[in-house]
């Protein structure tokens, strides 16, 4: 009993001292992945900190992030090479890979997306966990708004004419901030242009790229133009939509601005 008493006391002094000595400091090396985690690592962590972000954050750039950040090619060798001692990525994201580095003993955290607006914050907070960030740096969500009845109808229209209904995160985006969803289907749907003509909402938001494709043809239908003036059609930035974060909030945002 003596013995598994002192053996106990001498952890507790290892502990104490490796926290007050910072002997598990935070992570130093860091890789992603994902897509959404490169956009995390370069909103949170130090330069410092990053070896590389994934390919990915270069197919997919955005104008806040600059070119100075690493990136890796994506390949075992490459990973191992970079000798991580975190690597960050998304549940759907190369599961292959992942099993691999642990597999060679590499430390890999998998973030689950957000399927909720309360899910950010939890999301947020253990990504600024991992970082050795404190959760005083989280992103603040917006006051909501009270706004009179009926509540406008705004259809989220995406590529290939498809609509988001409910269930979804982009759903939950809508109504936070004062708006009725126009799409009463479940999930993404296929949108039917008689319809949405004959019942036109009160706004449409474009979440799609920019770029002319074949994928927009359904939004700039003539017919849709007209039953639709100019000034109710809505943009945004469309990578917001792609990965939810603290960003959100600032859709979250505009969207209460239009409201309004």
């Amino acid at each position: 009993m003596m013995r598994s008493a002192v053996r106990v006391l001498f952890f507790v002094l290892a502990l104490y001292a490796g926290v007050a000595t910072g002997a598990w400091a935070a992570p130093q090396r860091i890789v992603s992945l994902d897509l959404c985690t490169d956009w995390m690592l370069a909103r949170y962590a130090d330069r410092a900190q990053v070896r590389a972000l994934s390919p990915l954050h270069r197919q997919y750039p955005v104008a806040w992030i600059g070119g100075h950040w690493p990136v890796h090619d994506g390949t075992l060798e490459q990973l191992v090479a970079l000798k991580p001692d975190l690597v960050m990525a998304g549940e759907y994201n190369a599961p292959l890979l992942r099993a691999r580095l642990l597999a060679l003993g590499v430390r890999v955290e998998v973030l689950p997306l957000p399927q909720s607006l309360a899910d950010i914050h939890t999301y947020e907070r253990r990504v600024l966990a991992l970082l050795g960030k404190p959760d005083s740096l989280a992103s603040v969500e917006p006051s909501a708004v009270r706004h009179p009845s009926p509540r406008p109808r705004l259809l989220l229209l995406g590529p290939n004419g498809v609509g988001t209904g409910r269930g979804t995160m982009e759903h939950d985006i809508l109504v936070r901030a004062g708006w009725d969803n126009d799409v009463q289907g479940q999930g993404y749907v296929q949108l039917d242009l008689e319809r949405i003509v004959a019942h036109a909402p009160d706004a449409v938001l474009w979440a799609a790229p920019s770029s002319r494709a074949l994928a927009n043809r359904f939004a700039e239908h003539p017919v849709l133009k007209r039953a639709i003036p100019p000034s109710r059609w809505l943009t945004t930035d469309y990578w917001r939509w792609q990965c939810p974060g603290p960003w959100t909030w600032d859709l979250i945002r505009q969207l209460q601005q239009w409201r309004s």
